[in-house]
């Protein structure tokens, strides 16, 4: 058995238990998506901006809109092309807020696939208690190396309603 052919089974399989691993253990918010605009037409498919809704899952009445551009063409419509890594994020009170219980200083609270295994969208609540607010900080990372693009919003608590910490 040549050892080339050997070597691209192994890269195969170990690609595809990456795959597996990254889907499994990695856990993906799922947004909704509000809406979209082409931005570079292609038969196969068009480059977007999409925009969805994220709700906080501990802070019930607090939405966060994320914007980012998907990238279309064959690749883009199989799932397997990565996405740009700018995004853009605007978190707001969207009802009454309650807690589901104490919240950490600092933690990610969403996390989106930007590629079939490699990237991924980060959303990070931080409780900035001095100010009584809710800081959403948006950034990409990479296995390797991550992206100093990032946007941040907050979300300012209702008078009389404290922030419960871990």
């Amino acid at each position: 058995m040549k050892l080339v052919p050997l070597r691209i089974a192994l890269s195969a399989t170990l690609t595809a238990a990456l795959a597996v691993a990254s889907t499994v253990f990695t856990p993906l918010a799922h947004g909704e998506e509000v809406g979209s605009v082409n931005t570079n037409f292609r038969i196969t498919g068009s480059d977007r901006v999409v925009v969805e809704a994220y709700d906080d899952p501990l802070v019930q009445g607090v939405t966060c809109y994320v914007s980012r551009a998907r990238t279309g063409g064959v690749k883009g419509t199989l799932g397997i092309a990565e996405d740009p890594t700018e995004a853009s994020i605007a978190c707001r009170q969207v009802g009454a807020i309650h807690f589901s219980g104490p919240l950490k200083q600092q933690a990610d609270v969403f996390s989106v696939s930007m590629s079939l295994i490699f990237k991924a969208l980060h959303v990070v609540r931080v409780v900035d208690t001095k100010r009584n607010a809710l800081v959403y900080l948006t950034y990409s990372d990479r296995v390797v190396s991550g992206s100093a693009k990032n946007s941040v919003s907050a979300v300012p608590m209702p008078a009389g309603t404290t922030i419960p910490l871990r």
